[in-house]
């Protein structure tokens, strides 16, 4: 079985778009820095973060994510990723990152308000996503 856990990807947008987000419809993004959270707790692990490596990458078109649209965007950079592993905190690390949220944005299986978060630069956010994993509960 393979390792899973939770994981942040930090995705830099080079220039702002409207990009249409699947059932969300059209979001405007500003260019800047974003962090998504998720989780890889089923059978494939943290192959999902190989599969949003392959999409941003252009290797691979389907997108299943909300993600997958702002990966897939010819703008759009995965600069890093933080995993920890064999740990459900997917909600409690969206809810600790220090950045502007993006409304519904990869959360529609849970209450939050948005596993996406915006930082117009990476320092600050890079920070936050990994004092999230650090002192995760």
């Amino acid at each position: 079985m393979a390792t899973g856990g939770t994981y942040t990807l930090l995705v830099e947008l080079t220039e702002p778009a409207t990009i249409e987000v699947g059932a969300l419809g059209d979001h405007d993004f500003a260019a800047g820095w974003y962090a998504y959270v998720g989780s890889a707790l089923g059978s494939g692990g943290f192959s999902r973060v190989d599969r949003h490596r392959e999409l941003a990458a252009g290797e691979r078109d389907v997108r299943h994510w909300h993600i997958d649209y702002l990966l897939g965007h010819e703008d759009a950079t995965l600069a890093s990723v933080v995993r920890t592993a064999g740990v459900d905190a997917e909600c409690a690390i969206a809810e600790a990152i220090d950045g502007e949220p993006i409304p519904d944005f990869g959360c529609s299986d849970c209450g939050c308000d948005s596993h996406l978060f915006y930082a117009d630069t990476r320092g600050a956010l890079s920070e936050a996503v990994e004092r999230a994993h650090e002192n995760r509960p």
